[in-house]
């Protein structure tokens, strides 16, 4: 084994941060710092001497592989690393196998280097200093550890590396037995009893009957004992997880026993409403109808295989949003991460095979407590030592959610953050007893939704003799036993058994098995179509849950061998292959004629998969172990989704007297006499609350506009402000196609503490006044996804919960007409622990989170917040008040920021009221189109909040008056209740025409009330409040959205670069800052007529995942778009001189593992196949070649090959050190270059908005130099720049800190672009997050960078 040391592992920000942490558990450490290090199994010995050897050739190879990242070493941490001296190594587990191993080594075997190496891995080695130089203990490291180290992938030692503990595989760890057979019925329940804590099985005492009957005490016994396996899977297969036996539960609450359990009233709602649902409770997501597109993907036809192409056909939505809470309370990263990637997984699983499209994200955590910056309404109630804290989870849980949906390929467009935590008074009084109430296991949502082919949305019976496939992985030991964990009461368990469920991630090989699942749904049906019969994801329970699930779906069994499972780690049993919930994993029921074909597409995906058994007509599960021998399972189907006794439940609901909310505030702030003055603290209090203030330190680090498709993501305006109402998609590509998919959350989760019912009317209200902004029609086609969680064993909590459904499945939505098709629940919502003789709990209140999803039929027509300014008239802000004029302010972001909860809780006033709303509000755009300007909807921090964010979105201030609402003697109840409400821009000359709209839809027209005017010139910020003629309240919009950003910027300093942080926040205030804006110096042109197509190789590599808007740009341009993976390439199956042009497009190829794209470069030049390919091409006068992000860095790393691109800079790690989702003004630079250029010529001296979304963007040169160079040759082709036009290195609108905002450079000749924008992205109109109007009607459909293209097409002739 060869030990390589490699680059720095920390940057500097992250270095001082680090050692602050370590510093607070360990004093004596005065320094740390941290590099990779590279470990090479080496294929023997011979091969090692010669790797040893730095002039050989093979390690020349090896060390350009391993040069990447940036070197900010301190000093003298060399020769601590080459002395060993306080060196902490950080290693993968022994005996696993890495997602990072597995990548790189895939590399290096593609770079000739397979002979040589068996496998890289790579860990970390960290430097400490200590105050007296003394060497570390094992005790100190074991302080500070967790800081450095994630327990269950990696360890930790201070010994140096060791090729037997690395590269080793153990023996695998035999099956085991539970002895229930050796004495009687009893004493088997205490054996089976006893396992069941020691394994974590969280078995119910009737379930644990039932298998002492099973297996020794029934009427027909299995008279054996079980397997250690066999026991696991009962237990995760029948899990509350997965069984949900509380929502299929008989109910008696106060007494009196009830008709219907709680899953019967939600699927009330489908049985009256069910228009428009195909799926329903059936399927890993449910299935509405869509509108027709042309579906675009591949042709398999002859001749043309692998041809992008366009076929008309409709489009039925997929929709799911599923909960990760305990995973996330438990390891943040990867609990969020797994809990997107599981499901994405379950988006892409639907039917025969389906595809994801746009996600959404979303958080509930107890009080953030940021250190430095903790708020007067935050305690600190304190938490199990091994949960992780709130502001843990919310700095690294939600990268971990945008991490995986940012490699996965799938925008992340929506979602929400709350925190909440407060000592309730169960009294009549605000003194004496009171339960803590809050997220100490925190709600961590994600969901989405995509599209299925309609041939395929409705999974099919599986045919006896279907192979049975297990696609991703491999397997590891991690996630063991998360489905029973997550049905615990958190801290219930070990915290070993906690660890242990939690999964690992691995994004880029679900894509893998994504773009396996494509290209076997782009077959089609018929002899020649898709081999999948049926498809399950593998979560909760492993493989244990998903492939008897999947073959019992069909009335069938199976017959498995436990060998066959692909698994990274030899020391596990059969048990850990059969139960662990190791990620990117699907199982596959594919028709046995066409196996083979399958098995050419998983190759050409290079995507893992086993054929891991058959289906059986005998309806039996067998697992056998051909190493081991004898059975791991042989069960009866019947035994394993049999009839568990139904559970019963019982509650009483508790009545507790609140006390009211002095509006007055005076009690309050007793010393602040003034209501002006009591007013302005208030606002300033609650636009920091988390519910209320600015959520971009979440946005931007996730990629909102891959796929081309988004048309509303959560920035809103010129100056990308984070407060959109909608999400919204359209539904395939087309510069005509205007149909698409919305999505929109509500939740309003402490109400519950006063009221469950009314929580959960108001969840589903907010979410349709949110989806109220985008052109949806009718309110029966919209579905809703019903999210609840629950602490249901506290007494109280499970008569709210039922109460809570009542309200919902048989009141609510059977009045507004909308169906619940889909949804979770999880049950265990508490948090209990010992705090030395004390017993703590904090349990959640009960909690309801809808999403609201619907098919839109203009994409165009989406309302934003943001007050226009441009319309040349007078306009007004009009308020729809939804709750016929009462101002409740229980649950009040206002009440908690006092640290109070009020006593009555803002409720739906009628459902009839809110359906006239939400009817009007699709009316108007149909009949009268542009009288409303801007829209935004009353929720979190009310009507204030309302106003401020829509001033906040088009930066200019307005005049608010109260004095026509039925609240005038009471202002502040008036601005700061969360009634139902929206508050609409239009024109004073259109107020009529509004009125009458909705009063037509059925809206009182006693409801709408003009509250303000906006300021007509956008230099004027001021905002005021008048109230009884008087103002009652002055300030500024800088001023004011500066307070709602400060939460956003604290995280965001606490995670990211300090400095970069503090330039944005500097922004906001700053007034030379103008936004974006389009200065371009060429006009829109008609797509032309061509007689030829020419070819252009659309290139990806494993993890690429922009290729598809790639393929369409160029497709729309004129040429025949080609899919070619490297593989193709390195196969010699296709040959770059069939084509003109070249795509390298976006994504993480490799994952970035060896630095962004250099492995996919290093997959060329280190291979002779490739490299005389890509040589060829760039010597050939007539062809060009565009790259983009990935694309960029991989065209960057091959300047070498490339005329006239030996001085391009390498693309590195972000300034921020996060990636970075913007919306950017770039420069096309003028020059004689960019002149004459195949994709510029017609843009040269344009500025004008692009998206961005990039990791590693940053430009650097090797020396200053060779940056001069490119600049006086003219090269740079695109660079960022300000408000004012000039290039720029303020963040973010440079946002990678590239110098003179260097982001795209070219050849002499013009013929190679490469840049690290997408304008593939934002080829369409709508796809662009902000134009102005006036560009609606100039440029139809198309976006300005579909010029790029265009003339690309041109330049062919």
């Amino acid at each position: 084994m060869l030990v390589l040391p490699g680059s720095s592992s920390l940057s500097p920000s992250r270095r001082e941060t680090l050692l602050q942490d370590i510093r607070s558990k360990c004093p004596k450490i005065t320094a740390i710092d941290a590099i990779y290090i590279h470990l090479a199994d080496c294929a023997s010995e011979e091969q090692e001497k010669e790797l040893a050897d730095s002039s050989s050739a093979p390690r020349q190879s090896l060390d350009r592989l391993l040069a990447y990242g940036d070197s900010f070493e301190l000093p003298g941490t060399t020769h601590a690393i080459e002395t060993r001296h306080n060196v902490i190594y950080v290693l993968p587990r022994p005996g696993s196998i890495s997602p990072w191993s597995s990548k790189a080594t895939d590399i290096a075997g593609i770079c000739n280097l397979g002979n040589h190496i068996r496998r890289l891995e790579r860990g970390h080695a960290y430097v400490a200093a200590t105050s007296d130089d003394a060497p570390l203990t094992p005790e100190d490291v074991a302080l500070f550890a967790t800081f450095i180290h994630d327990r269950m992938t990696q360890v930790v030692q201070l010994s140096h590396p060791q090729n037997d503990a690395i590269f080793t595989h153990h023996a695998p760890s035999p099956l085991r037995t539970v002895d229930l057979k050796s004495a009687g019925t009893a004493s088997a329940r205490e054996k089976l009893t006893a396992a069941n804590t020691e394994l974590g099985l969280a078995l119910a005492a009737d379930e644990i009957d039932y298998l002492v009957d099973a297996f020794i005490s029934g009427a027909s016994p299995i008279d054996r004992n079980p397997t250690d396996a066999e026991l696991f899977m009962f237990a995760q297969v029948n899990s509350e997880h997965c069984r949900h036996k509380i929502f299929n539960a008989a109910w008696s609450i106060d007494g009196r026993a009830r008709d219907l359990s709680l899953f019967q009233m939600i699927r009330n709602t489908e049985t009256l409403s069910g228009h428009g649902t195909l799926s329903a409770y059936s399927d890993n997501a449910a299935v509405m109808e869509g509108h027709a597109a042309p579906r675009w993907g591949t042709t398999n036809d002859t001749g043309a295989r692998h041809l992008y192409a366009a076929r008309e056909e409709r489009m039925p939505i997929l929709i799911k949003v599923e909960t990760h809470n305990h995973p996330t309370a438990v390891s943040p990263y990867p609990g969020a991460a797994t809990g997107s990637g599981g499901e994405i997984r379950d988006e892409g699983a639907v039917g025969r095979g389906s595809k994801p499209k746009a996600g959404l994200a979303g958080f509930t955590v107890s009080n953030l407590l940021i250190p430095g910056h903790a708020q007067p309404w935050e305690e600190d109630f304190g938490r199990p030592a091994h949960i992780a804290s709130a502001l843990d989870i919310m700095v690294a849980g939600p990268l971990g959610a945008s991490a995986f949906n940012n490699e996965f390929g799938r925008p992340a467009i929506a979602g929400y953050f709350r925190t909440f935590a407060e000592r309730i008074p169960l009294g009549g009084g605000e003194g004496g007893e009171g339960e803590v109430r809050g997220y100490h296991k925190p709600i961590m949502i994600a969901g989405g939704y995509g599209n299925v082919r309609p041939q395929f949305a409705l999974k099919t019976a599986i045919t006896p003799g279907a192979k049975i496939v297990v696609l991703g992985g491999p397997g590891m030991l991690i996630g063991l036993g998360g489905g029973a964990a997550s049905s615990q009461v958190s801290g219930a368990s070990s915290a070993e058994l906690d660890f242990a469920s939690v999964q690992r991630d691995n994004a880029e090989m679900e894509r893998r098995c994504q773009q396996v699942i494509d290209a076997c749904v782009n077959l089609g049906e018929g002899a020649e179509g898709s081999p999948i019969q049926s498809i399950h994801d593998v979560g909760a329970g492993g493989l244990s849950n998903a492939l008897p699930e999947l073959v019992h779906d069909s009335g069938l069994g199976a017959t498995f061998e436990i060998r066959d499972v692909l698994v990274a780690d030899s020391a596990m049993s059969p048990m850990e292959i059969w139960c662990n919930e190791s990620q990117e994993r699907y199982v596959l029921a594919i028709d046995a004629s066409k196996q083979a074909a399958f098995e050419e597409i998983a190759k050409r995906e290079r995507c893992p998969f086993s054929v891991v058994g058959v289906a059986t007509q005998e309806e039996d599960l067998i697992v056998t172990d051909r190493l081991l021998g004898g059975d791991v399972i042989r069960l009866k189907m019947s035994t394993l989704f049999g009839k568990i006794p139904r559970m019963s439940r019982s509650d009483t609901t508790r009545s507790i007297a609140h006390v009211a909310f002095d509006t007055s505030l005076a009690k309050y702030l007793p010393a602040t006499p003034s209501l002006t003055e009591r007013l302005a603290l208030a606002a300033h209090r609650v636009l920091r609350l988390p519910s209320v203030g600015s959520k971009a330190f979440l946005i931007t680090i996730g990629d909102r506009s891959i796929t081309g498709l988004v048309t509303r993501d959560q920035m809103v305006g010129p100056w990308q402000v984070p407060v959109a109402d909608v999400a919204v998609t359209r539904a395939s590509y087309g510069f005509d196609v205007l149909s698409g998919e919305a999505m929109a959350l509500g939740e309003r989760t402490p109400l519950a503490l006063l009221s469950p019912a009314a929580s959960a009317r108001m969840a589903v209200a907010e979410a349709l006044t949110n989806l109220a902004a985008a052109a949806v029609g009718d309110l029966g086609r919209v579905k809703l996804s019903a999210n609840w969680m629950c602490a249901a064993a506290k007494a109280g909590e499970g008569a709210g919960l039922y109460a809570a459904v009542q309200a919902v499945g048989m009141e609510l939505c059977p009045a507004l007409g909308v169906g619940i098709p889909v949804g979770k629940d999880s049950m265990s919502m508490s948090m209990k622990w010992r705090e030395g003789a004390e017993q703590r709990e904090v349990s959640s209140p009960l909690s309801l989170i809808v999403t609201a999803f619907a098919a839109v039929e203009d994409v165009g027509a989406t309302w934003t917040p943001q007050l226009r300014t441009d319309v040349g008239a007078q306009t007004v802000l009009v308020f729809f008040d939804l709750a016929g004029g009462r101002e409740r302010m229980g649950g009040s972001a206002l009440a908690q920021v006092f640290r109070t909860i009020g006593s009555e809780a803002p409720d739906v006033h009628a459902a009839s009221t809110v359906k006239a709303f939400f009817v009007g509000s699709q009316q108007i755009r149909k009949t009268h189109p542009g009288v409303v300007l801007a829209y935004h909807d009353r929720s979190d921090g009310g009507l204030f909040t309302t106003l401020v964010e829509m001033c906040f979105a088009g930066r200019v201030g307005a005049q608010i008056s109260l004095d026509s609402l039925h609240s005038a003697t009471d202002p502040i109840a008036t601005l700061f209740n969360e009634e139902l409400g929206a508050v609409l821009q239009v024109r004073q000359a259109d107020l009529e025409t509004l009125v009458a709209a909705f009063v037509g839809a059925g809206f009182p027209s006693t409801a709408i009330h003009v509250v303000g005017t906006v300021n007509n010139d956008r230099a004027d910020q001021a905002i005021s409040i008048i109230h009884g003629s008087s103002a009652i309240f002055t300030s500024t919009r800088g001023e004011l959205q500066q307070a709602w950003a400060e939460t956003s910027y604290h995280m965001q300093t606490l995670r990211d670069n300090p400095a970069a942080a503090q330039e944005e926040f500097d922004l906001i205030a700053d007034g030379a800052h103008t936004g974006l804006f389009y200065d371009l110096t060429f006009q829109p042109s008609a797509l032309a007529t061509f007689p030829t197509r020419p070819k252009v190789a659309i290139l990806r590599e494993q993890g690429v995942n922009g290729q598809l808007e790639m393929a369409w740009a160029f497709t729309a341009a004129g040429f025949d778009a080609v899919d070619v993976h490297m593989s193709d390439i390195l196969s010699g199956s296709t040959s770059l001189a069939d084509f003109r042009g070249l795509a390298a497009c976006g994504g993480f190829s490799y994952g970035d593992v060896l630095g962004a794209g250099k492995g996919w470069a290093h997959s060329v030049l280190l291979n002779r196949t490739a490299r005389r390919e890509f040589s060829d091409f760039f010597e050939r006068k007539d062809t060009f070649a565009l790259a983009v992000c990935n694309g960029c860095q991989f065209l960057s790393q091959l300047r070498e090959i490339i005329p006239g691109a030996q001085d391009w800079p390498d693309f590195k790690p972000n300034r921020g050190e996060r990636f970075e989702a913007r919306v950017s003004m770039v420069e096309v630079v003028d020059s004689e270059i960019t002149r004459a250029s195949v994709f510029l010529r017609h843009m040269a001296g344009s500025k004008l908005p692009v998206a961005v979304a990039h990791g590693e963007g940053r430009a650097s040169f090797a020396s200053e130099d060779l940056r001069r160079s490119v600049d006086l040759q003219g090269l740079l082709a695109v660079r960022y720049v300000d408000g004012a036009g000039v290039p720029t290195e303020v963040y973010p609108l440079n946002p990678n800190g590239s110098p003179k905002g260097i982001t795209g450079v070219q050849t002499p000749d013009g013929r190679v672009l490469a840049l690290m924008p997408h304008p593939e992205r934002v080829a369409t109109l709508q796809s662009n997050s902000w134009y102005p109007e006036s560009m609606r009607e100039d440029w139809g459909g198309s976006g300005p960078w579909f010029k790029l293209f265009q003339s690309a097409r041109e330049w062919i002739g």
